[in-house]
């Protein structure tokens, strides 16, 4: 979806500023929505791609004005509601209601061996693959209300086959229950001339890792 997330490309956002001995959080807060949000995720309610998904529905307004983790949080709270895990009630309070503990609680010893393990989403497809290394493609001119992982400044743009990755889940049809779908995944390099026109810097490159169905033949 065209969301305030996808910035590729745009102007007037402002330098990105560069902190030496940067800490991995600012605040004690920021740790707890972290721990938070992984927590809630291990309940099984919604996948990583609705999730991301949960964050990129922000408004704008909401999403430019917030913090990193702010937006994990106000996403989280939107996915909590969504799955009837807690009532507005609940986050006006800023309490749950007391119940019984969820089945697939995720018990604080347990958090490291689950974080280590990852979420791997490779998944093996039965279709030969529609391009080769070397093929000129362009990627599809595409808008989609719905989660893509599309840039927004690729769509429409000519590039080449650098190399098949296999299959791995779609991640346009996880974020709204779906099903897994998986696709092959390509990397695509475009050459900055043709994404950013007569302002590109003289040869460079951009690569991006995109589904099949993101691609057409050139």
């Amino acid at each position: 979806m065209n969301g305030p997330h996808d910035l590729g490309g745009r102007m007037g956002f402002g330098p990105i500023p560069l902190e030496v001995d940067e800490p991995i959080f600012h605040a004690d807060w920021e740790a707890r929505a972290l721990g938070i949000t992984l927590t809630c995720g291990a309940l099984g309610h919604w996948t990583l791609d609705e999730s991301r998904h949960a964050r990129e529905s922000l408004p704008p307004a909401v999403y430019y004005s917030a913090s990193y983790y702010e937006i994990w949080e106000r996403a989280l709270e939107a996915l909590l509601l969504r799955h009837a895990l807690v009532t507005e009630d609940d986050l006006a309070r800023g309490q749950a209601a007391a119940g019984e503990a969820h089945p697939r609680r995720l018990p604080a010893a347990r958090v490291p061996a689950v974080l280590a393990s990852g979420g791997p989403t490779d998944r093996p497809v039965a279709t030969p693959a529609r391009f080769q290394p070397g093929d000129r493609v362009r990627a599809r001119l595409m808008h989609p209300k719905t989660h893509t992982r599309m840039p927004g400044y690729l769509t429409g743009r000519p590039g080449v086959i650098e190399a098949d990755r296999g299959g791995f889940v779609l991640p346009d049809s996880n974020a709204h229950g779906g099903g897994e779908n998986p696709e092959r995944l390509y990397t695509v390099v475009f050459e900055a001339a043709r994404v950013w026109g007569q302002g590109a810097e003289p040869g460079v490159t951009i690569s991006a890792d995109l589904w099949e169905s993101y691609l057409e033949p050139a």
